[in-house]
This record gives structure tokens, C-alpha cells and sequence, in this order.
């Protein structure tokens, strides 16, 4: 197994190369800036061409996550398991007027693979956390204090406007 790195993104695309690889928390530090704590993460990068015939990296990407539920606020189990592919771009600008739905990444003599993979962690990850069932939405109702809104609903209603 090879540890990521830096590669040469347009070379490793042409040439068909392959680079497998474990993540830990140290090398993706924006998702521990997410309240994201990393189980363990592996990856496999290829290179290659599209349907189009472009220069692309094919990207899997297997492990698990912890994430906070924004309804309890406790740990949720995240599983990932995703494949990528990314059509090498030479410019922000060719990204940006890609009149497609193809994913893009700009090409690089210097690419970084943890970055890389950091990147397509995130997009990933959902918007709101949460529980599908959270007790945290039943236990609300259930507490017997009453809402706020209804506070506010009360002295609205008192005030006679």
C-alpha cells in the first residue's frame, strides 16, 4: 500500500496509475473543524480517461465517520462508502463555464491527495446531521414545559394587537 502524497495530476491520469491509502484525523483537519471525528478511512485513486476521453481520477472511498446529531446533539454513526469521478479541468475557468453535470477538479503538478480526498468527504457529509429516529423530537413534546412560541403566542394574544 503507498501513503498519499503529491502526485502529478495529469501524469498520473495518463499513465493509468493507482494509489490506495489510509487517512487518520491528523491529515484531514477541516472535517475535526466540523465537529467530525474520523474512524478510519481508506481510499483508492485511479487514474485514467472518461466516456469523453478527458484525463480523470476515479475515486473510492470506504470508511466511517462520527458526526453531531443537530437534534440531541449526541454521536451519529455516519458510514462512507463512494466513488468519485473527476475530470481533470486546466483552469478555475473551465469549471466554471462547464455548462455539464460532470465533477471537476483542477489539474495539478502538485496535487494533494489527502486534500483531495478531504474534499470529496465533505461533499458527502449531510447539510443537518441527525438521527432518522431521535428521541430528541419526542422528548421535547413530552417535558411539559411549554414552547417558547407559545409564551410568545400568550403575551401576543394578551396585549390585544
Amino acid at each position: 500500500m503507498s501513503q498519499p502524497g503529491r502526485i502529478d495530476s495529469f501524469q498520473f491520469s495518463r499513465s493509468g496509475s493507482g494509489l490506495t491509502g489510509r487517512l487518520g484525523a491528523e491529515q484531514l483537519s477541516r472535517l475535526a473543524d466540523q465537529q467530525v471525528t474520523l474512524n478510519e478511512l481508506s481510499f483508492e485513486l485511479r487514474g485514467g480517461t472518461n466516456r469523453s476521453g478527458k484525463l480523470c481520477l476515479h475515486l473510492a472511498v470506504k470508511g466511517s465517520l462520527t458526526l453531531v446529531c443537530q437534534r440531541c446533539m449526541g454521536p451519529l454513526d455516519f458510514p462512507l462508502n463512494f466513488d468519485a469521478e473527476l475530470e481533470i479541468a486546466a483552469s478555475k475557468e473551465e469549471i466554471e463555464l462547464a455548462d455539464d453535470e460532470v465533477d471537476r477538479v483542477i489539474g495539478s503538478s502538485e496535487l494533494s491527495v489527502p486534500d483531495l480526498v478531504e474534499d470529496e468527504v465533505m461533499l458527502e457529509l449531510p447539510m443537518v446531521p441527525r438521527h432518522e429516529n431521535c428521541g430528541a423530537s419526542n422528548e421535547a413534546g413530552k417535558s411539559g414545559r411549554a414552547s417558547p412560541f407559545e409564551a410568545l403566542a400568550r403575551l401576543k394574544i394578551g396585549s390585544g394587537r
